[in-house]
């Protein structure tokens, strides 16, 4: 059992980190993350989003997390099943906030993850990611919110940080 726990346990953080690889545009961090022959599913009431391969799937997000945009994603509620030494499977619910300026769409809303994993030279990737959203909220405000701080628009301008 101790053995499946650690397993559990670096499986919650390699979840963890592909949200904040996300939110933070790392590319390079995102790649580290996902199997050479990831398929993602993203399926929201406004989009639908399909790639397979770890080169399209991180050109993909990349792209969408520009200067422009601001976003958290977060992952709570994980039910991890190890299946064996180097496989496993997961269910998490994600609650996130999207704000694009370029389009002025503010997205909130929260989804149920179903993810695969599998063991790829001794680390956890992500194999699989799918989600179906269980709500989704778009407007565009009449007045953009006013972020005094937005990391991408600062790392756009500043890449050391």
């Amino acid at each position: 059992m101790t053995i499946r726990l650690e397993d559990i346990e670096l499986i919650k953080q390699l979840k963890h980190k592909y949200c904040r690889y996300l939110d933070t545009a790392d590319a390079e961090g995102l790649a580290s993350v996902l199997t050479e022959d990831i398929v993602v599913d993203y399926v929201g009431a406004s989009y639908h989003f399909h790639a397979e391969g770890r080169d399209e799937v991180v050109s993909l997000l990349h792209a969408a997390f520009h200067e422009d945009f601001v976003g958290c994603h977060t992952v709570h509620q994980p039910e991890i099943n190890v299946t064996s030494d180097d496989r496993a499977e997961g269910r998490w619910t994600l609650t996130d906030y999207a704000m694009d300026f370029r389009t002025g769409m503010e997205t909130s809303g929260a989804c149920l993850y179903r993810d695969e994993y599998r063991k790829v030279d001794g680390q956890w990737q992500i194999a699989r990611s799918s989600y179906r959203r269980l709500y989704e909220r778009m407007e565009k405000p009449a007045v953009a919110p006013n972020f005094t701080s937005r990391y991408l628009a600062e790392k756009a301008a500043n890449p050391e940080i």
